[in-house]
């Protein structure tokens, strides 16, 4: 099962397989960094014991990089656009992180990230995906790979354990986005 849904992009099950059982639920949480042991294995089998670090940097949110001047044509901002599905031009995979959803976008050409990134913003994606549209969404940036990576918190509820929803672990989101049609550059397509 782990390697079927780890192939195929949108490859999901209707439902987890096996029989019913006490499941946990998975939650994003800080620890203090000296409550967890850290413990190197040598390869001759010796154990020893790495002491926590005496100092740590807070995590700050990293600064969004520079958007990209937006695709232009002759005939005006983007040209003649047709309606066309977003997977005509773009890559996407995706899967869940405990109740959130992870959704990865991406394109092969310069001009298509151009186009992109200034398209596809959280707002945009609540209308392509309407179950979304009034949970929080995080979008980060990747312009050295043309990609857009989305959070989407709670579409999974308190996780794929405890989810009754059709795709339980968020892998056909990335195709279900792409198969959800805007108006589209010709000279992209």
């Amino acid at each position: 099962m782990e390697l079927a849904l780890a192939s195929l992009p949108g490859f999901h099950v209707t439902a987890p397989p096996g029989k019913g059982a006490p499941y946990g639920v998975f939650e994003a949480a800080y620890v203090p960094h000296d409550a967890v042991p850290h413990i190197a294995v040598l390869p001759d089998g010796t154990r020893t014991a790495i002491p926590p670090a005496p100092q740590t940097r807070h995590l700050t949110p990293a600064d969004e990089p520079p958007l990209p001047p937006p695709l232009e044509s002759p005939t005006g901002p983007t040209g003649p656009t047709r309606r066309a599905p977003l997977g005509a031009v773009a890559g996407a995979r995706s899967g869940d992180k405990g109740g959130s959803a992870n959704v990865g976008v991406w394109v092969r050409s310069d001009d298509a990230w151009r186009w992109l990134v200034h398209t596809l913003t959280p707002d945009r994606l609540r209308e392509l995906l309407p179950e979304t549209a009034e949970l929080p969404i995080t979008r980060h940036q990747l312009p050295q790979l043309r990609a857009l990576n989305f959070t989407v918190d709670g579409l999974l509820g308190e996780g794929v354990a405890a989810q009754a929803r059709f795709d339980p672990q968020a892998k056909a989101v990335g195709e279900w986005l792409r198969s959800r049609h805007l108006d589209i550059p010709e000279v992209l397509l």
